[in-house]
């Protein structure tokens, strides 16, 4: 705790006489610095603002439509990762509206907390088809890569919702409002990727930027670097995860991703299609998605397929829009015990860390106008 006190007292020192918003990309992020109460000891001109990264909260919501159908009309052994059995999609309240409620109406579904799990399910069950429910960015998804890298039991197929992070935050900048002055990019991702997958909220931004971990001095570390970058004007991308972030990433999981998964343009709830921001299962293992296996389910009559609930403003909140508590619904019609969209569903989502945190007790609200980038800047040394 001493380091951290030390970044905090470095930080303060800045003396910051204009207001910044720092938006943390990644939900274990916000979970940390909720859990940690960072928003209450840093200087109040300082706005951290959550971003998209919870998968559950952008996963399609067709996507999750199809993997409910396929639990209850293909006699499937639908496996997923437990935090997305609990996401609601968009029809009528007296059908089965999420995958936990395709359990409780008889389909077989089974949460798994790491892709290995879904092999030794169809393993033991040679008889019957399993579907793995695969959603997640670049840190689950070179997980998923390595299984099916390794060889899929023939029951086994992958229903595929996987999202890179960095093209929803290019999106942001390339609408020219992003919102934000100042990034921190995911520590894991980065671990995986590489820290210089970032560069270009550097270079074509001018946005400073800094790579961080999941521990309050990681994170303050990281605060710091951008204030300082912002206050001297000397901007470049700050790796403050050194540890376990690597120059490169880690090639061996992008070798894996490369070998199984192709990139290609993918929806994301309640925001729409961002270009080259999604995985799917390379041709050579067509024979393995679920997709091509079982029938599209995807009925069209569905109303609002694809967004979020009505009233639910979770979109906003994954683009950096508005505070979780923000929304009409927090804590009121939406709760982690009767969630209405998906950011309250997930741990990584922003509503249900507010919820579960107190934070969403304390009205957060923003009325700090836009403040233009700083034009880019060489990269030093160190910081």
């Amino acid at each position: 705790m001493s380091e951290a006190r030390d970044w905090l007292d470095r930080i303060r020192a800045l003396k910051i006489d204009r207001p910044i918003k720092i938006m943390n990309v990644c939900g274990g992020h916000e979970r940390s610095i909720a859990q940690a109460g960072l928003r209450g000891v840093l200087p109040a001109n300082i706005e951290l603002i959550p971003g998209p990264g919870c998968p559950v909260c952008v996963c399609p919501e067709e996507d999750i439509y199809q993997a409910i159908q396929l639990a209850l009309q293909e006699q499937v052994i639908l496996v997923a990762f437990g935090d997305m059995l609990r996401v609601p999609v968009n029809v009528p309240k007296d059908e089965v509206r999420s995958l936990v409620e395709a359990q409780a109406a008889g389909g077989d579904v089974r949460p798994i907390a790491s892709p290995t799990e879904a092999g030794k399910i169809a393993r033991a069950n040679p008889g019957r088809p399993v579907v793995f429910f695969a959603a997640g960015f670049e840190t689950t998804l070179a997980p998923v890569a390595a299984l099916i890298a390794e060889g899929l039991p023939e029951n086994l197929t992958i229903l595929l919702s996987g999202r890179l992070t960095w093209p929803a935050i290019a999106m942001l900048l390339d609408s020219g409002t992003p919102g934000f002055n100042a990034l921190i990019a995911p520590g894991h991702v980065a671990a995986v990727m590489g820290p210089e997958e970032w560069q270009f909220v550097v270079d074509y931004h001018g946005l400073p930027t800094a790579v961080a971990g999941f521990t309050p001095e990681s994170l303050l570390a990281a605060f710091y670097s951008v204030l300082k970058q912002r206050q001297t004007g000397r901007i470049f991308l700050d790796n403050c995860y050194p540890e376990v972030a690597h120059a490169g990433g880690n090639r061996t999981a992008q070798r894996l991703l490369n070998q199984t998964l192709e990139v290609v343009d993918a929806n994301w709830r309640g925001i729409g299609v961002i270009a080259n921001s999604g995985y799917a299962l390379k041709p050579g293992y067509a024979g393995h998605d679920a997709r091509l296996r079982f029938p599209n389910h995807a009925a069209p009559s569905r109303r609002r397929s694809g967004e979020m609930p009505p009233g639910c403003d979770c979109a906003s909140v994954v683009l950096g829009k508005i505070y979780p508590n923000q929304c009409c619904l927090f804590g009121a019609a939406c709760t982690p015990h009767s969630p209405v969209g998906p950011c309250m569903v997930s741990d990584e989502g922003a509503c249900r860390i507010w919820w579960s945190s107190g934070t969403g007790n304390i009205r957060v609200t923003s009325s700090t106008p836009p403040i233009s980038p700083l034009p880019a800047a060489p990269l030093p040394a160190s910081r």
